[in-house]
């Protein structure tokens, strides 16, 4: 398995320890030295170094808030691992409310018996991904429970950011006509955690495409700011539950075509051997826009001039038709319902 390697330039800490006791849980010596060799002296926001409760932060106008909480298993995968995922999913929440990313908190959920170094490699990824987008993690928590009672480290995060003066993100918003445009190329992230689980392998690794997705969200708003309906990531559920979301929601239909999908040929592959309809599948570095139609154009385009937008899409519109269902109609002519997700397809997959 090939997973991306995070490292600090400092070294991991000396510990008399090697690996996370029920100890390090109980608040005395051992909890402020795992706290102290590891979380303070990581993260340096002056509110988190105060030690209290809670956080006082300065925001002007309206804010965006967050809160979610991360159980993948395997911590580590193709690509990344438990630490990154946090801070992206985080961010990317707050990116889909038109929001600028400004501070995080961090509670670790910590299974007695986890090695440090583990500990130590997924710190440094929550590090280096706050810094690559710009959010400070101000208070938190850490607990230790009894092996068994846990898988590994489970992290719960909240997140606050600043509302972009031009959002006006709204399903309210979205009228017959209306373009639905895909990021980038959907089931990565799943079919990167399932190859895992499943012993797959393929010519190149699958990996995971967990990312920041603030930086284009930011520009699209500020770029077409009236002409941006509604922002949403199609984590668990995938691109079909979501859309089925907003088409329940708005009482509108939704038409897609299945072969502007943007889906790399190897997920697309991985999911034909499992047995999955990529439409399900979980993502966590895509999102989904409903765009004004004159402007659907421009925004592709504009998506395109980034990195992780690079396979941005046109995948269908709006329509007054079947209100409430989503449709996916075939190069053929044929078309079919997706309907929302029934149960859990991915278990453990974010």
């Amino acid at each position: 398995m090939m997973k991306r390697k995070f490292s600090l330039q400092c070294p991991m800490p000396e510990t008399d320890f090697d690996l996370v006791t029920l100890g390090h849980g109980s608040g005395g010596r051992l909890t402020n030295q795992l706290l102290d060799k590891g979380i303070f002296s990581i993260f340096k926001a002056d509110e988190l170094q105060k030690r209290d409760d809670g956080a006082v932060i300065t925001l002007n106008g309206p804010v965006a808030f967050t809160t979610d909480s991360f159980v993948i298993s395997p911590i580590f995968f193709p690509g990344s691992n438990i630490g990154e995922l946090a801070v992206n999913g985080t961010v990317n929440d707050l990116a889909m409310c038109g929001a600028v990313p400004r501070y995080m908190s961090l509670s670790l959920i910590i299974e007695e018996g986890l090695k440090i170094e583990d500990l130590w490699e997924i710190l440094a990824a929550i590090k280096i991904s706050c810094e690559q987008s710009g959010v400070e993690i101000v208070t938190g928590d850490t607990k230790v429970v009894e092996k068994g009672k846990g898988d590994q480290i489970f992290i719960n995060t909240t997140g606050i950011g600043e509302i972009l003066p031009g959002a006006r993100l709204d399903t309210s918003r979205i009228k017959e006509g209306d373009t639905i445009i895909l990021s980038g190329q959907m089931a990565t992230h799943g079919i990167s955690i399932m190859t895992v689980r499943e012993g797959l392998s393929f010519e190149s690794d699958i990996l995971s495409d967990t990312r920041p997705l603030h930086e284009m969200t930011i520009d699209l708003i500020r770029q077409f700011g009236h002409d941006i309906k509604l922002l949403r990531d199609p984590t668990r559920g995938g691109v079909a539950t979501v859309l089925n979301e907003i088409a329940v929601k708005q009482k509108s239909g939704i038409e897609l075509i299945d072969d502007t999908f943007p889906l790399d040929p190897q997920v697309n592959a991985a999911c034909e051997i499992l047995g999955l309809d990529p439409l399900y599948v979980a993502n966590e570095g895509i999102f989904i826009a409903v765009v004004s139609l004159n402007a659907a154009d421009r925004i592709v385009d504009r998506l395109r001039k980034f990195s992780a937008g690079k396979n941005a899409a046109v995948i269908g519109s709006v329509s007054q038709d079947h209100p409430g269902k989503v449709i996916v109609r075939s190069g053929y002519g044929g078309k079919r319902v997706v309907g929302m997700l029934a149960g859990d397809q991915l278990p453990r997959i974010c």
